[in-house]
């Protein structure tokens, strides 16, 4: 078993040597056996264990059998207890998944504050075909029945080569102590219900269950690559970058063959889970959204807009005092005050001209025209302004419309005011009223 490890890690996970790993141990026979295996190997190993306080005496015997494990091979070792349940209660989640999420969390946290390159863990090929059931019952598309990922991000499994069977022979001839989980026997958990209920019968039937699982997932791999390789092909061709969203032609997508297919592989990494509503989007008025816990995609006339829900409090107004040089909140802004020389009048309206034509994220204003502090806000209900190169005034609804902006891009849109009276539809349009002019003598501008 050593050999096969060694060659194994030699064809796949080379980059695991000279490396600190960080492997997840909970005491049980996977865990146990990885961690003298990868010790006998010379790697660059310590161990995090955590106790979940769900099975008292027992999860405190586990930690303390982990502890002695550590000393016996010299190897560091970091334990944690949580109150594992009073968690789940509060998240309001199921406590498998407190479990997870408290496990992997203090995992990422060990390998920042200790420079652990790679997390390890014990999955090995039992629990992929478990996973697998699991995904299935639940519903679920290749993702979940690809099983569990060797490599994802900073977390490696290079022991999904071998079974649970393979792991108990070594354990038995080798002599290697674990912990077994009480747990583990019960038909409570649904893992548990499949490996104890399901997969016997299925094992029966086919002897060799596990190996034709495996020739089977290699095919779904196949499989899902072509896919990947499809969707990338789709997703480059409808989308398009704007700013920090992803525009989705609508058009595009109802010439593929089952749109609500391909906006499930497209957006599945963005937490959406209401598919049907996602597919509506395509036939909706513009306006109507769906929102994921991080996202929100917005029909916007001929697009599906992809837009990042801000975790930050939106700041709907600030203040702009009279010698502010500079603002980074809520947009980036900078300000500098010019006085106008009257040596003679030829240089003045020569100066004048480079400042009038300013592009559309610098503007220059007539200093004197404005009271301070300078608002700078979001737009509001009947807000008006005089567009500079237009007669007249003009709503700024209507402005937004004329510019096609999308609804994301008019939510994002800053004005920056005098008192009452718009100044810019900042990195758009200056107000006519604001504007240098030969009688001006002192200059404000201000850069976007």
């Amino acid at each position: 078993m050593k050999a096969e490890l060694k060659e194994h890690i030699n064809a796949k996970f080379s980059f695991l040597y000279d490396k600190n790993l960080l492997i997840a141990i909970s005491g049980g026979i996977d865990s146990v056996v990885l961690t003298h295996l990868l010790h006998k190997l010379n790697f660059k190993i310590s161990l995090a264990h955590c106790n979940f306080s769900l099975r008292g005496k027992e999860s405190n015997e586990d930690e303390e059998f982990v502890k002695e494990l550590g000393e016996k091979l010299a190897i560091q070792t970091h334990t944690i207890k949580f109150e594992t349940e009073a968690y789940a209660e509060e998240k309001g989640i199921s406590t498998q998944m407190a479990a997870r999420d408290l496990r992997y969390g203090w995992f990422q946290k060990i390998a920042k504050e200790n420079n652990i390159d790679y997390i390890i863990t014990g999955h090995q090929k039992d629990d992929v075909l478990e996973t697998f059931f699991i995904n299935l019952t639940r519903g679920t598309g290749l993702d979940g029945l690809t099983g569990i990922p060797e490599i994802q991000g900073n977390i490696v499994r290079p022991f999904m080569i071998f079974s649970r069977n393979d792991i108990l022979i070594y354990a038995a001839k080798k002599k290697i102590l674990w912990r077994e989980d009480r747990t583990n026997s019960s038909i409570r958990y649904v893992r548990n219900k499949i490996r104890h209920k399901i997969i016997p019968v299925l094992k029966e039937l086919n002897p060799n269950l596990l190996e034709t699982f495996y020739n089977t997932l290699e095919n779904l791999k196949g499989s899902q690559q072509i896919v990947k390789d499809r969707i990338q092909n789709v997703k480059e061709k409808m989308t398009k970058i704007h700013k920090n969203e992803l525009h989705f032609s609508i058009d595009e997508l109802k010439k593929l063959s089952n749109p609500k297919i391909y906006l499930f592989e497209i957006l599945k990494e963005y937490g959406f889970t209401e598919w049907n509503d996602v597919a509506d989007l395509l036939e909706c008025q513009s306006g109507k959204q769906v929102f994921s816990k991080t996202h929100r995609l917005l029909k916007d006339r001929e697009v599906l807009i992809l837009s990042e829900i801000l975790q930050q409090e939106e700041i709907e107004r600030f203040e702009i005092f009279e010698n502010t040089t500079e603002i980074n909140v809520p947009i980036a802004l900078k300000f500098e005050t010019m006085i106008i020389p009257f040596d003679t009048k030829n240089h003045q309206n020569k100066v004048l001209e480079e400042l009038i034509f300013d592009d559309k994220n610098t503007i220059s204003i007539d200093f004197d025209n404005l009271e301070f502090p300078l608002i700078l806000r979001k737009r509001q209900k009947g807000d008006f302004f005089f567009p500079i190169g237009l007669n007249g005034k003009k709503k700024v609804s209507k402005f937004f419309k004329d510019e096609k902006l999308s609804l994301i891009d008019k939510e994002n849109a800053w004005l920056l005011c005098s008192k009452n009276d718009i100044v810019w539809v900042v990195g758009m349009r200056l107000d006519n009223r604001f504007k240098v002019t030969k009688t001006t003598s002192k200059i404000l501008k201000i850069s976007h």
